[in-house]
């Protein structure tokens, strides 16, 4: 195989290792800057493909993980053991293959009713970043998110009473098509980021991109639309169908 072969057959990197490369790359300038790198997690089967890779050789080695401080974005008001745990999902792919200090992870008390779990894990992120009186403090390194296929990212659903929130905080909200509770963050907390990564598989979620992304703003039903950070950084990160109808239009 001569040398043209090999660089036509070779795979191109997936959203998922562009993800990862950005990840090291934040928590490189993280870590240089403020000693320390923040970081909001984000469930469901897009992000476990990020953390599985995280964890192996290519990556593991090329951060400090003993200066990564862990929370999460959102969370389904089950048990911590519960297979429909975000902290779960990320225990098992990515905070126990590293080896992560318990004392580096901050998962919500679902042991609490929703809106005591809610109030005590924002008084948590108050105390860690220093900010008892001061939400705009709140300030993420990096918060991971995913997209629903209704648009919905983190636990904000469309049409549900937390899109209208205008503080940087963390809230219980009832989703009644899910007939279930979920605590989340506001979309004012995450927009104080200094870095926002959307990670989204599949053709299941091209229409849901399209919408998001494209012209007609309707934030009550299309969520997603909600995230656009101040002063940080966006970046989507889609696989070709997820993509798709945003490729078809240009």
């Amino acid at each position: 195989m001569n040398k043209k072969q090999k660089t036509k057959n070779k795979k191109q990197p997936t959203p998922a290792h562009a993800l990862a490369d950005y990840f090291v790359a934040r928590a490189e300038a993280a870590v240089a800057a403020r000693g320390r790198f923040v970081v909001a997690l984000s469930g469901g089967s897009s992000p476990r493909r990020l953390y599985e890779l995280l964890t192996t050789a290519d990556y593991r080695a090329q951060v400090a993980w003993e200066r990564v401080f862990f929370f999460f974005g959102d969370e389904r008001n089950v048990p911590a053991d519960s297979p429909e745990s975000n902290y779960r999902m990320a225990k098992t792919a990515l905070l126990d293959p590293l080896a992560i200090a318990p004392a580096h992870v901050f998962a919500y008390d679902t042991r609490l009713p929703p809106a005591e779990a809610a109030a005590a894990y924002e008084a948590g992120l108050r105390q860690f970043f220093g900010a008892t009186d001061k939400p705009e403090n709140l300030v993420f390194d990096l918060v991971l998110l995913g997209l629903g296929d209704n648009a919905h990212t983190a636990s904000l659903f469309p049409h549900t009473p937390v899109l209208g929130e205008t503080t940087a905080g963390v809230r219980a909200v009832f989703v009644a098509e899910l007939a279930a509770w979920r605590l989340t963050f506001t979309a004012p907390l995450i927009n104080q980021a200094r870095a926002v990564a959307f990670l989204v598989f599949g053709a299941d979620k091209a229409a849901a991109v399209a919408r998001v992304l494209g012209p007609v703003r309707d934030p009550a039903e299309y969520p997603a639309q909600l995230i656009a950070p101040s002063s940080g950084e966006l970046h989507w990160f889609l696989d070709e169908a997820a993509g798709k109808s945003i490729i078809n239009e240009q």
